[in-house]
């Protein structure tokens, strides 16, 4: 079945949604030493869509404090932080903002230009509607979980550790995973 592109389809309200922060994450994995994952989140991030009626002219804008990044080691953080990978001081922000949103079977492809590490390119990103419902105050929300993958390499991050035999340290390959709630503005 084909993902509708129609606003009332959805039963979601056309206009301005904001995110609600408390219950939305941003996370990523990544391999570590060939044979394990290692997961990590940003807490501090913000992110808005302007719903259209016609689901195709939504726009989707996000930005995320790399400073907020946690793995939960607080050595590991300070390494992600540093020029090695993030570079907090001289990049100390994510951003996206969509091109596009398209039908892809029963979801959608969420294509935008996502800037790493002072490094803008086209990412799409598997999109899933989850729904519209009324919280217990009367609040309307939505939901959605969008996921993909992107080379960090690709944003110019490419410190790494040879091992011994073969592989390397960390990964090229991160793995992302959002769960948004988003508020009617």
């Amino acid at each position: 079945m084909a993902a509708p592109t129609k606003a009332s389809e959805l039963s979601i309200e056309p206009g301005v949604w904001n995110i609600d922060h408390a219950h939305s994450a941003i996370e990523f994995t990544a391999r570590h030493l060939v044979v394990t994952k290692v997961r990590g989140s940003f807490s501090s991030f913000t992110a808005s869509i302007d719903v259209a009626e016609d689901i195709t002219q939504s726009k989707i804008s996000a930005e995320i404090d790399v400073a907020s990044v946690s793995t939960g080691e607080n050595d590991r953080d300070a390494h992600l932080k540093s020029a090695d990978f993030f570079d907090v001081e001289k990049f100390p922000k994510i951003t996206f903002v969509s091109t596009s949103i398209a039908p892809k079977g029963d979801h959608y492809a969420l294509t935008g230009d996502l800037t790493i590490h002072g490094t803008t390119r086209s990412i799409t990103l598997d999109l899933e509607f989850n729904g519209v419902t009324k919280d217990p105050w009367g609040n309307i929300k939505s939901g959605y979980t969008a996921t993909g993958e992107l080379s960090r390499k690709d944003f110019g991050m490419e410190w790494n550790a040879p091992l011994e035999g073969t592989g390397v340290l960390v990964s090229d390959k991160i793995q992302l995973s959002l769960e948004i709630q988003l508020a009617k503005a």
